[in-house]
């Protein structure tokens, strides 16, 4: 590899944006859970297909950008939007989280997230090793 054509967005790709899409995951996860007791609080989630394609620039759904704030980079969602969650099991107040289930997918998420940061920081790890010539 030529020393001019190395560069960060080459080397680290979508490691970043998916590091950021993954906390705010769990910042919806865990905002069902902090609300678990609120009446007609209704549990949120992404869908985590639409955004990865949309990250990738492989936009499967044939959505078009016909505004230039639309599908913009800057969004922490990369342009998706946050769905209802269908519960197993309805309460009576309205409210539809489902503790056992926000938790477990809570767990799942800090799991991708680790191991997201760990893929970036060993991204990292050999960049610093391309730069040192090692």
């Amino acid at each position: 590899m030529a020393f001019n054509s190395l560069s960060i967005e080459n080397v680290l790709s979508t490691g970043p944006q998916m590091l950021m899409l993954r906390e705010k995951h769990m910042q919806v996860l865990a905002s069902n859970l902090a609300n678990a007791d609120t009446p007609d609080y209704k549990a949120r989630d992404l869908d985590f297909k639409q955004v990865f394609q949309q990250l990738l620039g492989n936009n499967a759904v044939g959505l078009k950008q016909t505004q230039q704030s639309h599908l913009a980079d800057n969004n922490p969602l990369f342009g998706a939007e946050l769905r209802f969650r269908i519960p197993q099991q309805s309460s009576l107040d309205g409210n539809t989280v489902e503790g056992h289930i926000e938790q477990a997918k809570y767990a799942e998420a800090m799991v991708k997230y680790q191991n997201t940061l760990q893929s970036l920081s060993g991204d990292f790890k050999d960049l610093m090793s391309s730069l040192k010539g090692q």
